[in-house]
């Protein structure tokens, strides 16, 4: 197939770089852990994903791997490995038609999948708004899924608990997979991003009060 313009790429790139920035100066990407994603192409699939065993809070413009839909490496030339969850990358944005997915190692979303292995219900909070929820009379929950090496078992794992939007009630755009982190997604990056931070202060908010 024919790769992605270079300029798209390092646009992607910029974007991500930046958000790992910011996600690092949370704590939420300590070391080299979690990953990002941004589709460049639809059909057939192509995403950027930063590329593995980088600190998170140094990357710049060139540090993403494209993959197919598959997680695979579609640039010969490029020998860097992409992130070891980019098949679950490239699922989730499939399977929801995300444009972004971001994977973090937020502390209280790892305790939250712990306490609540079933998964995190909240409801009566302002705050769900922020994911497309009503902030009273509606029981929203973050589906939790058991950890595996084998991005095809997530794969699988996050379809038995992803519910597609309806005309009536919105997706829930986040995840957490057990004693592991959590993702989130979104329609862009604005969006994918917005939809991690409210999440994220959602589960803390349950850790610390229940």
């Amino acid at each position: 197939m024919t790769l992605p313009h270079p300029d798209r790429v390092r646009a992607a790139g910029a974007a991500l770089a930046a958000e790992a920035s910011r996600f690092s100066g949370y704590g939420w990407m300590r070391g080299t852990s979690g990953n990002l994603s941004v589709v460049i192409e639809r059909d057939p699939l192509v995403l950027a994903v930063t590329a593995s065993g980088l600190d998170k809070s140094e990357l710049t413009d060139r540090d993403v791997v494209l993959i197919d839909e598959a997680g695979n490496a579609l640039d010969p030339d490029d020998t860097r490995p992409p992130s070891a969850e980019a098949g679950l990358h490239a699922h989730i944005a499939a399977r929801t038609g995300a444009g972004a997915v971001f994977h973090v190692h937020a502390f209280d979303a790892v305790v939250a999948g712990h306490r609540w292995p079933e998964g995190v219900e909240i409801r009566d909070m302002e705050m769900l708004k922020g994911i497309g929820h009503l902030a009273h009379g509606e029981a929203v929950t973050v589906p939790v899924i058991a950890n595996d090496q084998d991005m095809r078992v997530e794969a699988a794992r996050f379809d038995e608990v992803y519910v597609p939007a309806t005309a009536e009630v919105p997706e829930v755009p986040a995840l957490i997979v057990a004693s592991h982190g959590m993702y989130a997604w979104g329609v862009d990056v604005a969006a994918a991003r917005r939809h991690l931070e409210i999440a994220e202060w959602l589960l803390r908010f349950a850790v610390a009060t229940r």
